[in-house]
């Protein structure tokens, strides 16, 4: 974590992936970040996966470093208060996340009547209103029919990595920061809509895949491991390793060929089709009929350490393919990594969890802060934050609206 949004206070409203996430990484750069959840907990608060004792690793994976307040939202009395916390004065507040439907209590229009420079991000399924989730977006962009081996025809395959609901958190927090700054510049507050569908749309879109499919008429192939447009896909060593190797840039290429010492057979190819591999990794694509067995066959000779300590000495890019707990013990991606610190969770659990993702050489970088307990911080949220006295903050407990 690191401080450079302190002091800024942040409102959070939400459940699932995309607004937590938004939470979690404003929290993770300094801003006081402050939940808001249901008594008993959200839709998201018993997400899978679990720990043994049924508690949502989940949840405290997104939850890293904010506060908890817990109130009765189903009644009058509850949503006041958190209209209270999301519209409470001070110049680094106003400042609210959530993905809670455009009408209703926590309308923008309702909230600003309130204050008037309020600054919503609101996360959003369709633009329209109607509900999405990052699956139903996803079968509807195209990619599950171009994902997977040729081998399945016109079979989908769906992906386990929530990748629109992440890019939507993430361009969320960096929608609230822009809008937080014109509020300083102009003190004007501003609601900012975020729909998952247009998110999803917009990415293929920039990444030029749409333009392609409407200046071609046809749909992208399926390319299995291959990388589109590039000369990358897995190969297997001697030892029965699989390792992933890409060569985008000419040192990658070049790299690629001494290791493997196919720079006389690849000059062979060039010569005889009338083609230079050097610079363009198009071209590598297109070819790659001839160059994926001449490669298949030298990896096969070798063995992965061989190949590895080789292939990093060469600048070559390349991964060993791991499962998901080969990963988590490697010590370079986790335990000696300075962006992963052990610590206790609300669970009771003791397990790395990372800071913020980002590493800033010149701030210092302080220790993750684990998820809250449901409501942890509701008492004193609404002393700070609304000025409650501890007579009135137990009255709202006796009468079940805090937690």
């Amino acid at each position: 974590m690191y401080d450079l949004l302190k002091p800024l206070r942040v409102v959070e409203a939400s459940s699932f992936v995309a607004s937590p996430s938004a939470g979690l990484y404003l929290a993770q750069m300094g801003a006081e970040v402050i939940r808001v959840d249901q008594i008993g907990g959200g839709p998201d608060f018993n997400r899978w996966p679990k720990n043994d004792a049924g508690s949502s690793l989940y949840w405290e994976g997104l939850n890293k470093g904010k506060k908890s307040v817990a109130l009765d939202l189903g009644r009058p009395e509850g949503r006041e208060l958190l209209a209270a916390l999301a519209t409470a004065a001070g110049e680094q507040a106003g400042l609210f996340v959530t993905n809670y439907p455009v009408e209703g209590f926590l309308s923008h229009d309702k909230l600003a009547a309130r204050r008037a420079d309020l600054v919503t991000v609101r996360i959003m399924g369709q633009a329209n209103g109607g509900p999405a989730l990052d699956y139903t977006v996803n079968c509807a962009l195209g990619i599950p029919q171009i994902t997977g081996p040729a081998s399945l025809g016109a079979q989908p395959v769906n992906h386990v990595l929530p990748a629109w609901d992440l890019l939507t958190g993430a361009y969320a927090a960096f929608a609230l920061l822009a809008a937080e700054r014109h509020r300083r510049e102009t003190g004007r507050g501003q609601e900012v809509r975020i729909p998952l569908s247009d998110v999803g749309i917009a990415t293929i879109a920039n990444l030029g895949q749409l333009a392609e499919v409407l200046t071609t008429g046809e749909n992208r192939a399926r390319y299995g491991n291959e990388v589109y447009g590039a000369f990358g896909r897995d190969y297997v060593t001697a030892d029965g390793e699989r390792l992933m190797v890409m060569a985008i840039t000419p040192r990658q290429w070049t790299g690629l060929m001494k290791a493997l010492g196919i720079g006389e057979a690849v000059a062979a190819i060039e010569a005889e089709r009338g083609v230079s591999f050097a610079r363009d990794e198009g071209v590598r694509f297109e070819h790659r009929d001839v160059l994926v067995p001449l490669v298949e066959a030298a990896v096969a000779r070798r063995t992965a350490a061989d190949l590895g300590s080789v292939f990093d000495a060469l600048g070559c890019c390349w991964g060993p393919y791991r499962t998901m707990i080969e990963a988590a013990r490697d010590p370079v991606l986790v335990a000696d990594n300075p962006v992963f610190s052990t610590i206790e969770q609300a669970s009771g659990l003791s397990y790395p969890v990372p800071g913020a993702m980002a590493t800033i050489p010149q701030e210092e970088r302080l220790p993750p802060v684990r998820a809250p307990r449901l409501g942890e911080h509701s008492d004193a949220v609404l002393a700070e934050v609304l000025g409650l006295t501890s007579g009135a903050i137990g009255k709202l407990h006796d009468e079940g609206l805090v937690a």
